[in-house]
């Protein structure tokens, strides 16, 4: 029998996107009533190590290099300023900001995954199925942190979960993965780019600018003529953090049909519960911190202590300081474009020493209208939370009896037929 990775590496890609199906019925499951009522005959039975493994590469997995944003207007002689990193990743992220992580679930704990700070040791990481298992893996493997021994504890009962998810969202034997971005990192990047082109950020909801500007018109760093709405740049942040975490969500439900896992993406599970504003209730979630104002009908949550946080207070002073250390991750010490560091490039060195550190007027400005923000609307960025949970996969073994009895013929893929026996060795 062939190792399963065999497998995975001929499955033809347009045979995923066309077998892709949201499968939920998996094995131990149970669908209460209705025509198509069903006991599973059959225990749960989790992903191993492997399944789970390769799922996190997938979908977070480190690809190598990205190439950046090669240029931009406001520099023409230099290369673009724009990217905060330039690890690349199995999922697309705005103009090289990178900032997704990944949180999941099994029967075994709760668990994070960030890979986005990842030095790639080669401009592709993957040259052959042997590197998934001897570099990819690996390296998600390494950037896991468990976070508790428990599976994450979500009632199945709004409002923590909309009633057609009640009957196998999170259950036992399923793997639940939920990428999640930082919408305040994605926002000043955002922030960065609008200012370096010389644009006023405009507080429209407030009909003012954000902020006191008139000293950087008059410096010259921003054109009068110039104007980006802050609704615009904020609507443009949260569009990127849904779409890179759905590209990463999809990733993973792509790889399911070539790997005969069951499951499907799909939201409509409380993502304050999930991440565990309900704490006091004795609901604990991920365990992230969250922020409270009386302008707020929800807490905002602003991160994982010591571990996933948001470019923004409490863990800062104030965005002043947030600003500071933005800036200091794309040019200080080890930063995106110190020359000290690789890239993809065959000089490295050059194109990245070509890239001059914002000045000092530049970063004052930023934090200006971060601060702005912050102390008009109470949090960063002002109109949505500032970690940004949009949907979830899970994956689970089908149980192929109950589609047997309900569906066509055709209804799973024969990844799904022989999945026990080529992953598990069970019945070959």
């Amino acid at each position: 029998m062939s190792h399963p990775l065999n497998s995975l590496a001929q499955f033809p890609l347009l045979e995923a996107i066309f077998g892709r199906r949201a499968r939920r019925f998996g094995l131990g499951m149970e669908l209460p009533s209705g025509p198509l009522a069903y006991t599973s005959l059959h225990e749960p039975v989790p992903l191993s190590e492997l399944e789970t493994s390769i799922l996190l590469a997938v979908g977070t997995g480190v690809s190598g290099w990205h190439f950046g944003v090669p240029f931009g207007p406001d520099r023409p002689d230099q290369h673009a300023h724009y990217s905060v990193r330039f690890t690349g990743r199995t999922a697309p992220t705005a103009g090289g900001f990178g900032t997704p992580a990944m949180l999941f679930t099994d029967d075994n704990g709760t668990w994070i995954t960030n890979t986005r700070d990842v030095t790639p040791e080669r401009i592709r990481e993957y040259q052959g199925i042997e590197d998934v298992a001897e570099r990819i893996i690996a390296t998600v493997r390494a950037q896991t942190r468990k976070l508790s021994d428990t599976r994450l504890d979500l009632p199945a009962a709004p409002p923590h979960m909309l009633e057609p998810n009640l009957w196998m969202a999170n259950t036992p034997g399923s793997t639940l993965f939920m990428p999640i971005g930082d919408a305040s990192e994605q926002l000043l990047a955002l922030m960065a780019m609008a200012i370096s082109n010389g644009n006023i950020v405009m507080d429209d909801t407030e009909g003012r600018m954000a902020g006191d500007l008139d000293p950087f018109i008059r410096s010259g760093l921003l054109n009068p003529e110039k104007r980006v709405p802050l609704s615009v740049l904020q609507q443009m942040a949260y569009e990127a953090n849904v779409s890179e975490c759905a590209f990463m969500a999809h990733n993973i439900v792509l790889t399911q049909q070539a790997m005969g896992l069951g499951g499907l993406y799909f939201n409509g599970m409380n993502r304050w519960s999930i991440l565990g504003a309900f704490a006091e209730a004795g609901i604990k979630g991920f365990g992230f911190r969250f922020q409270h104002d009386e302008r707020w009908t929800l807490p905002n949550p602003v991160g994982l202590e010591g571990i996933y946080q948001g470019m923004c207070p409490p863990w800062f002073e104030d965005m002043h300081a947030a600003v500071a250390a933005f800036v200091a991750r794309k040019f200080g010490p080890g930063g995106a474009y110190d020359p000290t560091t690789p890239g993809p490039w065959k000089d490295a060195a050059s194109v990245k020493g070509s890239v001059a550190p914002y000045s000092d007027d530049f970063v004052a400005c930023l934090g200006a209208v971060a601060q702005h923000v912050f102390d008009t609307y109470g949090k960063f960025p002002g109109t949505f939370t500032t970690m940004v949970l949009p949907g979830f996969v899970q994956a689970v073994h089908l149980d192929l009896e109950f589609y047997d009895k309900h569906y066509q013929e055709g209804a799973y893929l024969d990844t799904h037929a022989n999945h026990m026996r080529c992953w598990h060795g069970a019945g070959g």
